[in-house]
């Protein structure tokens, strides 16, 4: 069974329902006890970073994912639930993360800016994946398979754990890894047959 954190933050409905359409055994959750009993963790996440890091710990259930997660449980962060599993981020202040995975997350605008790069924030739409190292997650994805990103920030200093990634003026990690700990950027649940496919092997990942 797969675990979908229902901590006040994202589109939970979507998300299920693709992983219903993928025959995937879900349920919708804030229940500790349900939370600990699944074989997977799924860590959805829309808004702003400090918010939703906020209402995760006053929920009691940031600690129950990292314990959970370092007890080898895989769990899959999506858009800012990757964020999220980040060490920090600068967006609206310095907040701290989960810090599951090395790195921090900054502004899509302030990198353009430094740049002087003339590109739409948020990036918001279809971008193709470069596949950088092999996945878990990967196994069903082909070089050049596009998915759907809706974002105004980015992860960074993240290089050895990311997996895959887009080019929107800068590299975008687009999906981490480090070891049982998953994330992407992009929504997979509205990224059509290639985001079912990363959904899928999730699903299949041994805890």
């Amino acid at each position: 069974m797969i675990a979908i954190i229902d901590y006040g933050v994202g589109n939970l409905f979507s998300l299920q329902s693709s992983l219903h359409f993928i025959g995937a055994d879900v349920i919708v959750t804030r229940d500790v006890a349900k939370i600990q009993q699944a074989d997977k963790i799924l860590l959805p996440g829309v808004g702003a970073f400090g918010d939703a890091m906020g209402k995760l710990q006053n929920s009691g259930l940031a600690d129950v994912v990292k314990t959970e997660t370092q007890n080898g449980k895989p769990l899959l962060g999506i858009c800012l639930g990757m964020q999220l599993l980040f060490s920090e981020s600068h967006e609206f202040g310095v907040h701290k993360g989960l810090d599951l995975i090395s790195g921090r997350v900054v502004s899509l605008k302030s990198a353009f800016d430094k740049q002087q790069i003339e590109l739409k924030v948020p990036q918001i739409g279809w971008n193709k994946l470069v596949l950088k190292q092999d996945s878990p997650l990967l196994k069903y994805v082909a070089q050049g398979d596009f998915v759907y990103y809706v974002h105004s920030y980015y992860a960074s200093q993240c290089d050895k754990s990311v997996a895959a990634f887009s080019d929107y003026g800068v590299k975008i990690p687009g999906l981490v890894q480090k070891g049982n700990v998953f994330g992407t950027q992009f929504h997979p649940e509205k990224s059509g047959e290639v985001g079912l496919n990363i959904l899928r092997a999730f699903t299949e990942v041994k805890g």
